[in-house]
């Protein structure tokens, strides 16, 4: 299985030179993280993927078009694998805009407000990691699957912290290692 952190957004630009919320809800991709998306999708390419599950959050979808779309991959929603809401960025986008944005894509059964509401502390957070687990080795197959998430789930689920881009592979013991980090 693989993990991917999506690629740079609006709010990871202020940010990093600010260390200030911006205060962008559910921000987009940049042209950078269009260019960290599609360079992780080169990478995904010479692998076995036949999923590309993603969080529900703007970016999230927008580097999964990118990689489902080099892969001729369909796109799944998974809300457990989606960033902790901490941030104003973290705000997502009701549902029924989602469906009407992405009307290709099946968001089955998600709420119209899927994120929580008054943001989400770590042990909330270790919560829906440990939930993702249990999900995943009870899981039949999850290796040629490829999940687009977000830097506190990666860091809550892993233990890593990585730049936007980076592609991670976990085995059957979820042990992770860094496979791809773009130069964008």
């Amino acid at each position: 299985m693989f993990l991917l952190r999506h690629g740079e957004s609006e709010f990871n630009v202020h940010f990093s030179k600010t260390r200030i919320d911006p205060g962008i809800e559910d921000p987009g991709l940049t042209d950078t993280g269009r260019a960290q998306a599609a360079a992780a999708a080169e990478h995904l390419a010479d692998r076995a993927v036949r999923r590309v599950v993603a969080s529900p959050y703007r970016r999230a979808l927008q580097t999964a078009e990118i990689v489902a779309g080099r892969l001729g991959l369909g796109i799944e929603i998974e809300p457990l694998v989606r960033e902790r809401c901490w941030f104003v960025c973290d705000i997502g986008t009701p549902t029924s805009r989602l469906r009407s944005d992405w009307p290709g894509i099946s968001f089955g059964d998600l709420p119209e407000q899927w994120w929580p509401e008054g943001g989400e502390n770590e042990d909330a957070l270790g919560i829906r990691c440990t939930a993702f687990r249990e999900k995943l080795t009870s899981a039949p197959s999850w290796d040629d699957t490829v999940f687009v998430s977000h830097w506190a789930f990666i860091r809550g689920l892993t233990g890593m912290t990585v730049p936007n881009g980076t592609v991670l592979a976990l085995d059957r013991g979820l042990a992770a290692t860094i496979v791809h980090t773009s130069q964008s």
